[in-house]
C-alpha cells in the first residue's frame, strides 16, 4: 500500500455529523446561507442517518444560536478578542463549546474530535490552541462562567446580552416592545424562550378532510395534539414533519409545517367579518406562501378569490408551490408590492389586503439561529420605509369598506406601533379595528401553555382563550413565544370607511 494512502486510513475518524456541522457554519458564515436551508442540503450531502442527521442539527443550530455567549466564553478562555481568532478555528471552537456547554457529550469526546477537526479543516498549527482553550472551557460549568461573564461586562446590559445569547442592541429592542405591551417584567423570560428550538406546529388547511383532533389521532407516534392557540393547528411532539404529513393522509397540500402564529395572523384578516361571496383579495408580499395557502383556502369556502404578489420571481414560483392545493382561488404574479402592477392597475381594488412586509424577523429568533447576528440597527431606517410605502399603496387599491391587515414578525416598536401610527396620520379615510378581539375570539378554548401559569394585566383581551392573554392598550395584538408559544407575529387591523 502506499506510504500516503496508508497515512490517510490511518487519520483519526471525525465523525460525520460534526463535519456536517462546520460545513453548515461556514456556509453560513461565507455563504450567508440560512441554517434551515442549508442543514438539509449538507446532510443528504453526507448520506447522514436519522441519529448523526439529528446530532449534525443539534451542533450547528446549537453553536449558531449560542454564538453570543460562547463567543464571550472563548475570550476569556483563550485571552483573545474573538476577532483575532482566524474564522475556521472559530467556528470549531463554537462546537466544542456547545458541546461541553450545552450538550451531554463527554468533555474528552468533545476536545478529541475538535481537535481533529481542527487539523481537518483549519489551521493544522492551531490544533494545540483548540486544545487548551475547550480544556478550560470544560473545567467551568455554565454558571461559574456566567458569573466570570458577569464580572468581565461593561454593563448589565451587556452581561444580559452575553449571557443569552443576543446582541445588546436586539435586548434593548426587545425590553422596550415587552414594556410597550405592558410585559416590562417578561424580559428574561423572553430572551430564554429565544433560545429554545421550537416544537413543529402543522396547520391544517380550511376545507380538508382532517380535523385537528383527528390528525392528533393518526399521528400518536409524533406524539401530535391539537395544542397551540390557532383553531387549525396542531403541535408535533418530535419525529420527521415530513412523514407526519404523508402518515395523515387526507387531501394533498392541506396539512404543512407553518408557526401557529402565522396561521392566526392569515385568519386575523379573513374571519374578522364574514365573507361575501365575489370577493377580491390580495396577498401583498406573499413569498413564500404559508399565509397565502390559508388564505386561498378560506377563499374557496367563502367564494372569493385571492391575488398574490411576490416581488421575487424565484420567491413567486415558491409561492405557486405552497398554494398548488389551492390554486383553483389563486393567481400569483411578480411585481414590486409598491407599484399598480402588483394590484392589477392603477383602478383595481380589494375587498381584503394582506400586507406581511419585509422586516427585521426578531420575532423568530428561536427558529432561525443565525438572524440574530445578521441584522443590524442600521437596516430598520430602510424597513420602516420599505414598510410604510407598501402601507401606502395597499391603502390606495383598499375598496370603501375593506379590511387590511399590516402584519410584521417583528415586535420591535419602530416596525410595529410607529408604523401604525404615521400610517393613521396619513390616511384619514382609514379606522384601526381591534386585532385583539379578533384574534382572540379566534384562539381554541383550551389554548394556555406558557400563558396559563401566570395572569396578564388587567388590559388583558377577555375574549381570549382559557389561559391565553393578549396585553396592552392599542388594538393592534402582539404574539409571544414566551407567553403564547408562537413566534413574536404583530397583527393590526384596518378598514377603509
Amino acid at each position: 500500500m502506499p506510504r500516503d494512502a496508508g497515512q490517510r486510513d490511518a487519520r483519526p475518524r471525525i465523525s460525520p455529523a460534526r463535519l456536517v456541522a462546520y460545513d453548515v457554519l461556514r456556509d453560513v458564515a461565507e455563504r450567508d446561507a440560512y441554517a434551515n436551508l442549508a442543514l438539509p442540503v449538507r446532510i443528504r450531502e453526507a448520506g447522514l442517518d436519522p441519529r448523526d442527521a439529528g446530532l449534525a442539527t443539534e451542533l450547528a443550530a446549537g453553536a449558531l444560536r449560542g454564538r453570543g455567549r460562547y463567543d464571550r466564553i472563548i475570550e476569556l478562555a483563550a485571552d483573545r478578542a474573538i476577532d483575532r481568532i482566524d474564522a475556521s478555528t472559530r467556528d470549531v471552537l463554537r462546537l466544542g463549546a456547545h458541546q461541553l456547554l450545552g450538550m451531554r457529550t463527554a468533555a474528552h469526546a468533545a476536545v478529541n474530535e475538535s481537535v481533529e477537526l481542527q487539523r481537518r479543516v483549519g489551521n493544522r498549527g492551531a490544533a494545540g490552541f483548540v486544545n487548551g482553550v475547550l480544556r478550560s472551557i470544560g473545567r467551568a460549568s455554565n454558571e461559574e462562567w456566567d458569573r466570570r461573564i458577569a464580572e468581565h461586562a461593561s454593563d448589565p446590559d451587556d452581561a444580559l446580552a452575553a449571557r443569552t445569547s443576543h446582541p445588546a442592541w436586539v435586548l434593548r429592542a426587545l425590553r422596550d416592545a415587552l414594556r410597550a405591551d405592558g410585559r416590562a417584567a417578561e424580559l428574561r423570560e423572553l430572551l430564554d424562550a429565544d433560545n429554545v428550538p421550537p416544537r413543529v406546529s402543522l396547520a391544517l388547511l380550511p376545507g380538508g378532510d382532517v380535523s385537528a383532533a383527528a390528525a392528533a389521532g393518526r399521528l400518536t407516534e409524533f406524539g401530535a395534539a391539537p395544542t397551540g392557540p390557532s383553531p387549525i393547528g396542531i403541535e408535533l411532539g418530535g419525529g420527521d414533519p415530513g412523514r407526519a404529513i404523508a402518515t395523515l393522509g387526507g387531501r394533498e397540500g392541506y396539512a404543512r409545517v407553518q408557526d401557529q402564529g402565522s396561521q392566526l395572523a392569515a385568519l386575523a384578516l379573513t374571519r374578522a367579518r364574514a365573507a361575501v361571496p365575489g370577493e377580491r383579495w390580495l396577498d401583498l408580499c406573499a413569498g413564500p406562501g404559508g399565509k397565502t395557502a390559508v388564505l386561498g383556502a378560506e377563499a374557496i369556502a367563502a367564494g372569493a378569490t385571492v391575488r398574490a404578489n411576490e416581488v421575487s420571481e424565484h420567491r413567486a414560483e415558491l409561492v405557486r408551490r405552497s398554494v398548488a392545493a389551492v390554486a383553483e382561488a389563486v393567481d400569483v404574479v411578480s411585481h414590486d408590492g409598491r407599484d399598480d402592477a402588483a394590484f392589477g392597475g392603477a383602478h383595481a381594488r380589494f375587498d381584503r389586503i394582506l400586507v406581511d412586509a419585509p422586516c427585521s424577523g426578531l420575532g423568530a429568533l428561536r427558529r432561525r439561529p443565525e438572524a440574530r447576528w445578521r441584522k443590524r440597527p442600521s437596516d430598520l431606517p430602510e424597513l420602516t420605509r420599505l414598510q410604510a410605502e407598501l402601507l401606502d399603496a395597499a391603502v390606495a387599491h383598499l375598496a370603501p369598506g375593506g379590511l387590511l391587515a399590516y402584519v410584521t414578525c417583528s415586535p420591535h416598536v419602530a416596525e410595529t406601533r410607529a408604523i401604525i401610527d404615521r400610517l393613521l396620520r396619513r390616511h384619514d379615510g382609514i379606522a384601526e379595528l381591534d386585532a385583539r378581539s379578533v384574534i382572540g375570539g379566534l384562539v381554541r378554548a383550551e389554548a394556555g401553555g406558557a400563558a396559563a401559569a401566570r395572569p396578564d394585566g388587567d388590559d388583558a383581551a377577555p375574549e381570549a382563550g382559557s389561559g391565553f392573554r393578549l396585553t396592552g392598550s392599542a388594538p393592534s395584538a402582539q404574539l409571544w413565544p414566551h407567553a403564547h408559544g408562537t413566534d413574536a407575529m404583530f397583527v393590526a387591523l384596518f378598514e377603509r370607511r
